[in-house]
């Protein structure tokens, strides 16, 4: 028998290591030295789904017209649903039959247009820092990344200025954003769609953060600046706005073409969202979430004793009117791995380093506030015990 020498395609063999991987399995390892970890790296939802939609995938999980692939009515009540929930919550009108389809998680939405859009060798311009899975598509649909620093002194926000004259096909955006909590203005959204329209790039703006938002701020979407629904695309998350990370499920609005040749890309990979989950994420849509301010105010309370912790070990932190995270400055001269390793060895603190962002999160370090309240308390007891090592 001949067998093969090497399992993994190139493809993955170029690719860095995953991030939250990396993180789980540091955790398993000090937990397995019977040290109490807090896990603070993750941002995964902790408060619970909105009745209704639990509720309704009991409903209709008992429901035998929804144990086969998913039924074509269901996916267009819920582009239905989904484009009346963008309607009353951003003013932006579109049509259900092609400007809006279901995603298993914004995730894989993400990952797989790429996919859909490029040609091998045509470029994707991605944030750094930023969520890892923009550039992981772009490098499994063979093209190019091209990344945009995203700086501190520039609100976070790329550069429009510094876009003039680039050749790109896709760029991706995302504000409110992972992991610098930064926010965008629809005077942003404005000066980037009329870029793209003038340097024919389309754009991904990834919104999933779009509801979790503090002291009366509300996010803006793209499809709401002139133009953008003949170039951009944007992804929404049940996974954050009704705490739904393990249902996978969520959508993506805009530009019809974008969502055809994603649509077609999806039809020869899966075969969408069970109907079940599909039709509880309806009802989250339509029957709103009167809990919703309740979920904020808790992540408030958690934002705040963060921020109180870091603020009283000499940290600065990035405090923003929207995310799961704070984004802050790694203290002395440390790493932010070599930061986050000493964290976890020496207080059971488990953060996200910068550096797992890109490049331009050196310096830098993200905290998620979907641990219990109770377990963030010990964390900002365990920062200041340990704000020595760093301090001296």
């Amino acid at each position: 028998m001949i067998v093969p020498s090497e399992a993994r395609s190139s493809r993955l063999r170029a690719l860095p290591a995953y991030l939250f991987e990396e993180l789980v399995r540091l955790r398993h390892a000090t937990e397995a030295r019977g040290i109490d970890v807090v896990d603070l790296s993750i941002g995964d939802p902790d408060l619970g789904a909105p009745p209704q939609a639990v509720e309704a995938l009991r409903k209709y999980a008992g429901d035998p017209r929804l144990h086969c692939y998913t039924p074509q009515w269901v996916i267009e009540r819920f582009n239905e649903a989904a484009a009346a929930w963008m309607k009353r919550r951003f003013g932006v009108e579109l049509d259900p039959a092609g400007e809006v389809f279901p995603v298993i998680g914004t995730k894989e939405g993400l990952a797989h247009l790429p996919l859909a859009v490029l040609d091998p060798g045509e470029t994707a311009l991605v944030p750094d820092p930023g969520y890892p899975v923009y550039s992981r598509g772009v490098c499994f649909a063979g093209g190019k990344v091209e990344w945009i620093r995203l700086r501190e002194n520039h609100g976070f926000l790329p550069d429009l200025g510094a876009l003039e004259g680039k050749t790109a096909k896709l760029v991706f955006v995302n504000y409110p954003n992972n992991p610098t909590s930064a926010v965008a203005t629809p005077s942003f959204y404005r000066g980037l769609v009329e870029w793209a329209m003038g340097a024919g790039t389309y754009i991904a703006s990834d919104a999933a953060y779009s509801e979790i938002a503090f002291d009366g701020y509300a996010s803006p979407s793209i499809l709401a600046a002139p133009g953008a629904r003949d170039v951009a695309v944007e992804f929404h998350s049940f996974s954050k706005t009704f705490n739904m990370a393990g249902w996978r499920v969520g959508f993506v609005a805009g530009q019809a073409d974008l969502i055809s040749s994603l649509r077609t890309l999806k039809s020869n990979l899966d075969s969408n969202v069970f109907g079940p989950v599909l039709m509880a994420s309806i009802a989250a849509l339509e029957g709103g979430w009167p809990s919703l301010a309740s979920t904020l105010e808790e992540y408030g309370v958690r934002r705040a004793l963060i921020c109180r912790g870091l603020e009283a070990c000499g940290i600065g932190c990035h405090v923003s009117p929207a995310t799961l995270y704070i984004w802050a400055r790694v203290p002395g001269s440390m790493k932010s791995m070599e930061f986050a390793k000493v964290l976890l060895e020496k207080a059971g603190i488990l953060v996200a380093p910068g550096v797992g962002f890109g490049e331009g999160g050196e310096g830098y370090f993200r905290i998620s506030i979907t641990c219990p309240t109770s377990r963030v308390k010990v964390a900002g007891e365990r920062f200041q015990e340990v704000a020595k090592l760093w301090s001296e």
